[in-house]
């Protein structure tokens, strides 16, 4: 890896400085990334409120390859479509970073975990429902994945939480309303529970305990 220069070294550590003020501001549901382009190798040189379980280290995206090879390449790139590993959706916006020479050096990267918004949406769907015009989500399909996965989204809203970021009260607390529900008697419903909410399937067992 080449050695960075003094300015390459300065935009670098600014540019974290960023990322970890965006992420306070907008914890939980927004990862910030930041890359080093210089070492795509190792390109994850920070990253904050971990959605997509990336470690730093890891080496850089097709994006950021991109940019590496072609200087021209398209500074800011916003709200395009995205998703994590586990199929979560995502809305990306990435901005390239140059030094003097106009050479990319580094990427910051934001992903916005939809899921929370998506259970706003569920909410406020039910909220406006006028009987007799709008069928009851549940009575579409009660024994199916999408059933649970709506009602933890709609769980962690009510929280203000993602999924992913309920802490272990709140998960027993919505195992035993999955419960009550009859949820828990839905086929793989475990895996399903767990996927979703980024835990093992034994945490769930004991959640649901």
């Amino acid at each position: 890896m080449p050695k960075k220069t003094p300015e390459q070294q300065l935009l670098l550590g600014q540019i974290k400085q960023v990322a970890e003020g965006l992420a306070q501001t907008f914890a939980p549901f927004t990862e910030v990334v930041v890359h080093d382009l210089l070492d795509p190798e190792h390109a994850v040189l920070a990253i904050h409120n971990n959605l997509s379980g990336r470690e730093v280290g890891q080496p850089a995206t097709e994006l950021g390859l991109a940019r590496i090879m072609d200087p021209t390449y398209e500074q800011i790139i916003a709200n395009y479509p995205n998703q994590f590993s586990d199929g979560r959706q995502v809305k990306s916006t990435s901005i390239g970073i140059k030094d003097s020479k106009g050479n990319y050096i580094a990427a910051l990267c934001m992903n916005v975990d939809l899921t929370l918004f998506r259970g706003f949406q569920n909410m406020l769907s039910r909220f406006m429902a006028v009987e007799g015009t709008t069928p009851a989500r549940e009575s579409l399909d009660p024994a199916s994945a999408d059933l649970i996965r709506s009602r933890i989204d709609e769980f962690a809203a009510r929280m203000a939480s993602t999924p992913r970021s309920l802490k272990p009260d709140d998960r027993r607390s919505l195992l035993k309303e999955l419960k009550a529900a009859g949820l828990l008697e839905v086929r793989r419903a475990m895996d399903t529970i767990a996927v979703h909410l980024g835990v093992s399937r034994a945490t769930v067992y004991s959640d649901a305990k």
